[in-house]
């Protein structure tokens, strides 16, 4: 075998060494992906690193494609195979193995440190051709003897092998995230041909007993156990028909005191079912968890949808008493208080309909720009102001986007009452946005400032002033606009 210091420092990757170094078909090199994505299981259960070797294309060695390490045991391969070249004749395990087909049975190998391997070489076999070998690589001083659990994993990993052997593993179909997510570690369980329970692991003796179940689950038929415990209300598929399934299968079963994620491969021995080994984890914790985040979300979801009705019920009212107001000045104030309550009921409307904390203010912004300039122009289109928006906001947080919306809504406002005459004009809203920093300007084609402009005598300017600097922390200006007009530029940071 290749020993740590022929290793290359880059490490190709599967599809790579293919392509270029072999003369394997397509279907053989997703059949090698397959296996690949399937042998952590191989791996953990035997202790064992494993290597993939496929043959040189000229017939001059082998290359090492992929590797994995267990999780259960400690590893030998202290560098990098994947990427390894063997010379045809430097190792004969391996040549022996791809052209007879035949395991090849463990062989000791004793390494530079005098440390001890145990090889075993497995020939890949698809359509009835070997198309690579695997070598299982195990620390002698790591072999595990003696526990009922360890001889039960090694038992299942010996199956696994030779179904690789025939031709029958990995087992074709479609692969979930739930199958890369369960590991030999999380439960064990071990079925007979009949489905009856061979040997449970602890932790998977544990999951089931959360479940409810009482006594031992070694000896009884574990498709029954689990469709009574489940009360037949499986997320997926019935129990006794996944747990007896003749394919590799998945799910999640349920029931009021507990949530396991199951994953069932059947096994094989000399051509007929030998049984299952079904791998399982108790995520009743992370279920319960993940409720109670819906159960937060939907709550903070209300709360914004009331505060924007309570809002709006202020604007209509505030709306209510304006009209009974003789007084122009007193009915303009009212008009303006009206509409700075509606763009802070408008940011709560977006945050009701998020399932996150964030908004998308672009929406906020276009429809700020429209409503507002609508109002100005009145009803017969007096004052033709048309609003134009470059660039994009992205998502803002609430607490920024509530005062962000107000300052718009302000400067909109400002612009269409002071800027324009009959004629009217454009308003553009310009962003610039480079991560967490946005460059904000609203510019007008109007009159421009007058000649004793003075912000902090408007009102509406002086909120502005006050949210920008004081409540987002950021800095603006009042710029003459070349070609006439006004530009107000704010920066800030979110």
């Amino acid at each position: 075998m290749p020993r740590p210091h022929d290793y290359p420092e880059s490490v190709p990757t599967l599809d790579d060494i293919a392509k270029f170094q072999t003369s394997l078909t397509a279907d053989d090199v997703a059949w090698l992906h397959a296996l690949v994505a399937d042998w952590q299981i191989i791996a953990d259960l035997s202790f064992s690193d494993l290597v993939l070797w496929v043959p040189d294309g000229e017939a001059k060695g082998m290359w090492a494609g992929a590797q994995i390490r267990p999780t259960t045991g400690p590893t030998t391969l202290f560098e990098d195979a994947a990427g390894s070249f063997v010379p045809t004749g430097r190792d004969h395990l391996l040549e022996v193995a791809l052209t007879t087909g035949r395991l090849v049975a463990e062989h000791v190998e004793e390494q530079h440190d005098g440390s001890r391997v145990l090889i075993e070489v497995i020939p890949v076999r698809r359509a009835g051709t070997t198309i690579a070998v695997v070598v299982r690589r195990s620390s002698e001083t790591g072999v595990r003897t003696g526990s009922t659990l360890e001889n039960s994993y090694q038992e299942a990993a010996g199956e696994l092998g030779e179904m690789i052997r025939r031709g029958e593993f990995p087992v074709p179909g479609t692969r979930t995230d739930l199958a890369d997510s369960l590991r030999v570690g999380d439960g064990f369980i071990r079925t007979d041909a009949r489905g009856n329970v061979r040997y449970a692991s602890p932790n998977a003796m544990s999951a089931y007993r959360r479940l409810g179940m009482v006594g031992d689950l070694v000896g009884t038929h574990l498709g029954d156990v689990t469709t009574r415990l489940v009360d037949r209300r499986p997320t997926d598929r019935g129990a006794r028909g996944l747990l007896s399934s003749r394919e590799s299968s998945e799910a999640e079963i349920e029931n009021p005191a507990a949530s396991l994620l199951l994953r069932v491969i059947p096994l094989r021995s000399a051509g007929q079912r030998s049984g299952a080994l079904i791998l399982l984890r108790d995520v009743t914790e992370l279920r319960l968890r993940e409720r109670e985040l819906v159960s937060k979300e939907a709550t903070i979801r209300e709360i914004h949808h009331r505060v924007k009705n309570n809002l709006q019920t202020v604007a209509a009212l505030l709306r209510l008493q304006g009209r009974r107001m003789e007084n122009p000045e007193a009915r303009a104030a009212l008009e303006e208080a009206v509409r700075r309550v509606g763009s802070i009921a408008l940011v709560h409307e977006t945050l009701s309909q998020s399932f996150t904390d964030f908004v998308e203010f672009d929406e906020i912004a276009d429809r700020l720009l429209h409503t507002v300039l609508d109002v100005s122009n009145g009803p017969a289109g007096a004052n033709l102001v048309k609003p134009e928006r470059f660039g994009t906001f992205g998502l803002l947080p609430g607490e920024i986007a509530t005062p962000l919306s107000m300052v718009l809504t302000e400067l909109i406002q400002n612009a269409s009452a002071h800027a324009y005459d009959e004629s009217g004009g454009t308003l553009t809203l310009a962003v610039n946005r480079i991560r967490d920093k946005i460059r904000l300007r609203v510019s007008d084609d109007g009159v421009g400032l007058p000649s004793d402009f003075d912000a902090a005598g408007s009102l509406g300017l002086s909120i502005v002033t006050t949210l920008v600097e004081g409540e987002l922390g950021g800095t603006l200006a009042f710029e003459e606009r070349v070609g006439g007009g006004t530009t107000v530029a704010i920066s800030l940071t979110v």
